[in-house]
């Protein structure tokens, strides 16, 4: 038949075309020239290998996802028995603690919810905050690490330092650390405090022949940096110079990023994080700090290389951190690594000059509000120095007045108003409530020092609540500034004693009094700063000053 056999043909043909077809598709390929053969394989093999990222992309922020959730399903499981404020779907909290008087936000929260609150930080962190002291007991008192999800934003500036490392790293380095806040060690520090001090002073007198206010916070913290500076690397007198102004002004920046950083949620991805511009300039500033850091103990590590220097620097009465930490060995001989060493060195300068700038500031804010208080301070340390110009270390253990009214100002003004860990082990309360392991518990100091269940009205600043009978009577964990328990700061001899030798200088030459049309706004950044600054006006007290 025609009809048939036309169609069996052409059924022949169809089926021998694919292979007639991929030998002209080879000729073609063998006839064309060389570079366009090269940019057609190119271009298939990268348009193979976009699809394969892109689904590998997507198959981990999948996982990643599941993750997330599953973490966030647990979180909310181990605070079912915890009522709280009301939170955001997105957000959490995170819109309330940005917001300015969200530290005042949480004290609300605290009359409202009594022991403890959950407190989201966006969709998948979930804290236990808390703000009573037995609460505080239960988790404090034990050793348990602190909490990743934040403590980890610190890695890339200082390291794995004494901050962040938990498990027998932590106590291989506290134990090298501790000989460097030895009071031996401590005792010639006094002099190296008033030296910066009195730098500082000089420049105030200036700002207070111009009879209004100023904003103390920088000066106080250049001035912190300073005495930091000559402690941690014997630096000279000369007061702080290019590279030590670069340094804080690295460091200021980086408190500030990193606040912005666990406020918002959005940045707690590190691939995510380091590709915003914000991230970008927080890698700028780290590298800054670093370069700051590495530069010195190069330097120091270059003067150690001669024997007679060493022997010079054991002989010394007075030794730096960095010439501490140098000779710093276990009793295996281990010394501390180049990393451990810088991780060390930039935790000091952080939580040494930025803390301590912080409760200096707002000590003089609270004798600015009360001159009562301020009266009596400055008659104190009159009695105590006499006739001397300067102070000796056991001077300061006679401070009494002076010693409490810096607590009650620590009291209201924590220097870090909030710290985080994370349960190794379940924890039961006192109450019955309890959380498991693995649970994120958020220690919020600044509510737990104004927590009205513990301190009668909370808002007076009363210098006779830290008088020994009251401190006597007091629940060990309701006062918290330096933290509590295993792991509270081993630095704190050291700030107290900053702490009194400035402050003291400070009421012996100036009388404090605040700007009524700038009162402070508080705001947490790291440490407790104020969003417009300190503004106090001075009255100088030399002789002769006119004023």
């Amino acid at each position: 038949m025609p009809g048939g056999g036309g169609w069996q043909g052409a059924r022949v043909h169809s089926i021998k075309e694919p292979e007639g077809g991929r030998r002209y598709a080879r000729a073609l390929v063998a006839a064309a020239p060389a570079p366009a053969m090269v940019s057609v394989l190119f271009s298939l093999s990268l348009s193979r290998l976009g699809l394969w990222a892109a689904g590998l992309i997507w198959i981990l922020g999948f996982f990643k996802l599941i993750r997330l959730l599953l973490r966030r399903q647990m979180l909310a499981r181990a605070m079912d028995s915890f009522p709280g404020p009301p939170t955001h779907w997105l957000l959490g909290h995170a819109h309330e603690i940005q917001r300015t008087g969200s530290l005042d936000r949480v004290v609300s929260w605290a009359h409202q919810f009594p022991y403890a609150h959950p407190l989201w930080v966006g969709p998948f962190l979930g804290f236990l905050n808390i703000y009573e002291p037995d609460y505080a007991k239960a988790v404090y008192s034990r050793g348990d690490p602190k909490a990743a999800d934040m403590y980890d934003f610190f890695l890339q500036w200082i390291g794995k330092g004494l901050l962040v490392l938990q498990g027998p790293k932590w106590y291989q380095h506290h134990k090298l650390l501790t000989p460097g806040f030895h009071y031996d060690v401590l005792k010639p520090y006094v002099a190296v405090f008033a030296n910066s001090t009195h730098a500082m002073l000089d420049k105030w007198e200036e700002k207070a022949h111009e009879d209004k206010s100023f904003d103390i916070f920088c000066d106080v913290g250049h001035m912190a940096l300073d005495s930091l500076m000559k402690c941690t690397f014997g630096k000279g007198d000369g007061g702080l110079g290019h590279r030590g102004s670069s340094y804080y002004s690295a460091i200021s920046e980086l408190t500030l990023l990193m606040q912005q950083r666990t406020e918002s949620f959005q940045y707690h991805n590190d691939f995510i994080y380091w590709l915003t511009p914000h991230g970008r300039h927080f890698l700028r500033a780290c590298q800054a700090a670093h370069d700051h850091t590495d530069q010195v103990i190069r330097e120091r590590k270059a003067v150690l290389q001669f024997e007679k220097e060493q022997q010079k620097i054991q002989s010394q009465r007075h030794l730096n951190f960095l010439d501490i930490l140098l000779g710093a060995q276990d009793e295996n001989g281990i010394k501390l690594s180049d990393a451990g060493l810088r991780a060390e060195v930039d935790t000091f300068m952080f939580e040494g000059h930025d803390t301590t700038t912080s409760g200096i500031c707002w000590f003089l804010y609270c004798m600015a509000l009360h001159p009562e208080h301020q009266h009596c301070c400055r008659e104190e340390v009159c009695e105590i120095l006499g006739d001397r110009d300067s102070f000796q270390w056991d001077d300061l253990g006679k401070m009494t007045y002076l010693t409490m009214c810096i607590k009650e100002s620590f009291r209201l003004y924590p220097p870090v108003p909030q710290v985080y860990r994370q349960l190794s082990k379940p924890v039961n309360f006192v109450d019955g409530r309890s959380l498991p392991a693995g649970s994120l518990i958020s220690l919020h100091i600044y509510a737990l020092h104004r927590n009205s269940a513990v301190w009668p009205d909370p808002e007076v600043f009363d210098p006779l609540r830290f008088s020994p009978e009251n401190v006597a009577t007091r629940h060990p964990f309701a006062f918290m500034p330096f933290s509590a328990g295993p792991r509270n700061c081993i630095g704190q001899q050291f700030a107290m004693n900053e702490m009194k030798v400035v402050t003291a200088l400070c009421l012996l030459r100036f009388e404090f009094a605040l700007d009524p049309l700038r009162p402070p706004i508080k705001m947490p950044q790291l440490i407790l700063r104020s969003k417009n600054g300190i503004h106090l006006r001075l009255k100088s007290l030399r002789p002769g000053s006119g004023k």
